[in-house]
């Protein structure tokens, strides 16, 4: 395959290898990418071999609703599920149905493109994120911004087949960043549900651990998660380490872009 000098510089920012055929060398069959290591240590990962799944027909996006009139400072979980983006967004902005209301400095709804292929689930929001008032920024979110560009997708630019819609399990930050407790969780997951629901996306990558339980309703660790489809509501779901948790342990970025690749062999 023959790599632009925009995609090689990609790849070169996620730390993976490109390789280059010398003079007279055949180059090889056109692949997936082999494997994202560590820049300080590139990794090797032979082709991963993905059985064919069920084609699964999208279903039809749903009509724009009339916004409604709701109080927003109580909105009940059957409240949102009936709600469009312009009164979701407004409802998690006024929300305080935990105490973490009292320590955010915004809230983090969502980003992205609100008809978008593939959506990406993550946790909860950072310091960073709590102040912009955007999901995966900072050091976590340039990793995920490479990630993507590597296969072709962005948060900001193209059609829906080309963007990602990214939003996290928690819309307000927990203090000192500390982990989400069950019952934030809860409070939070009606808004998550529906901006799902808003979305259908043809695919969900679930990253980090509180992304999986909410979404799996699953205890078990992200490494034996991970390699295999799953499903929510009847969308494929794939699940991967978070991008924070990959810059802690570059090693295992090898295994994200074979997740990464999974996901985007099912779009």
């Amino acid at each position: 395959m023959s790599w632009t000098d925009r995609q090689r510089s990609m790849l070169r920012a996620m730390g993976l290898a490109v390789w280059t055929p010398s003079i007279g060398e055949a180059e090889p069959e056109p692949g997936p990418p082999q494997a994202l290591a560590s820049e300080a240590a590139p990794i090797d990962v032979p082709p991963r071999s993905v059985a064919a799944s069920p084609t699964m027909e999208r279903p039809p996006r749903a009509a724009p609703r009339e916004v409604e009139v709701i109080d927003l400072a109580g909105a009940d979980a059957g409240g949102v599920a009936s709600m469009d983006w312009p009164t979701l967004r407004a409802a998690v902005s006024a929300c305080r149905a935990c105490a973490l209301c009292e320590s955010r400095t915004q809230t983090v709804f969502g980003v992205g493109h609100p008809q978008a292929d593939l959506m990406v689930v993550g946790e909860a929001p950072g310091e960073q994120e709590d102040l912009k008032g955007e999901p995966f920024v900072g050091p976590a979110g340039q990793l995920l911004d490479a990630m993507l560009q590597a296969i072709g997708l962005s948060r900001r630019e193209g059609p829906p087949e080309q963007q990602v819609y990214i939003a996290n399990t928690l819309k307000c930050r927990p203090p000192r960043n500390r982990n989400p407790e069950p019952a934030e969780l809860a409070k939070c997951e009606p808004f998550l549900r529906r901006q799902l629901a808003l979305v259908q996306p043809k695919v969900i990558l679930a990253m980090g651990r509180f992304a999986v339980q909410q979404l799996l309703g699953s205890d078990e660790a992200v490494g034996r998660l991970r390699g295999r489809i799953h499903t929510y509501e009847g969308v494929p779901l794939v699940v991967t380490y978070h991008p924070a948790y990959l810059l802690r342990q570059p090693s295992d970025k090898a295994k994200a872009w074979e997740d990464l690749c999974l996901a985007a062999s099912l779009l």
